[in-house]
């Protein structure tokens, strides 16, 4: 049961911007600037894909399997390749370089605190740029905070959740997250 009353029926993230517009405006603009519209050397499915492994790890089950589903719309192998990099991205079927960038936003949803060398060392060892870094840590960050403002309020995830999922990823590659619910 969510921590505050949401009069308008929708579960996780959308319901609270949904009864806040004032602030649910400001961080759509922000899901849509770091996923969609950046100009970033991450495509668009990869930043969905970061942010669908943050939400997980954070075991914040809407955002997990909105991103998921968003990110499974924009890439190649769909849902088998994203539920493989949820599963265990060390061995999932995507570049080094992804893999370097999931091990950073790994270690950026763990601590506030400076990625390690180490992890940024394999990054570069990879190809990344510093665009690939500063985007990768920005959604990861930012994906730590949407993921505490879900789990915080305690919000639902949706009733049924296929249909509701394959609706909003519509919807979000169609028209991006400034689109109406």
């Amino acid at each position: 049961m969510p921590h505050i009353e949401i009069t308008n029926g929708l579960p996780g993230i959308s319901g609270l911007m949904a009864q806040r517009p004032d602030t649910g405006a400001v961080l759509s603009r922000l899901a849509e600037t770091l996923l969609r519209t950046t100009d970033s050397p991450l495509s668009r499915g990869e930043r969905e894909l970061i942010a669908a492994y943050v939400s997980e790890l954070n075991r914040t089950r809407f955002c997990a399997d909105s991103h998921s589903a968003f990110a499974a719309a924009q890439l190649e192998g769909g849902a088998e390749l994203v539920a493989a990099v949820l599963a265990d991205p060390g061995s999932a079927p995507v570049p080094a370089l992804l893999k370097a960038l999931l091990r950073i936003a790994a270690e950026v949803r763990a601590a506030a605190e400076p990625v390690s060398d180490e992890a940024v060392a394999a990054a570069r060892a990879e190809g990344a740029t510093d665009a690939h870094l500063h985007d990768t840590v920005l959604i990861a960050a930012s994906f730590a905070m949407f993921n505490r403002y879900v789990s915080g309020l305690a919000t639902e995830v949706p009733a049924d959740p296929a249909p509701y999922y394959a609706a909003s990823a519509e919807r979000i590659v169609g028209r991006g997250y400034g689109a109406g619910r």
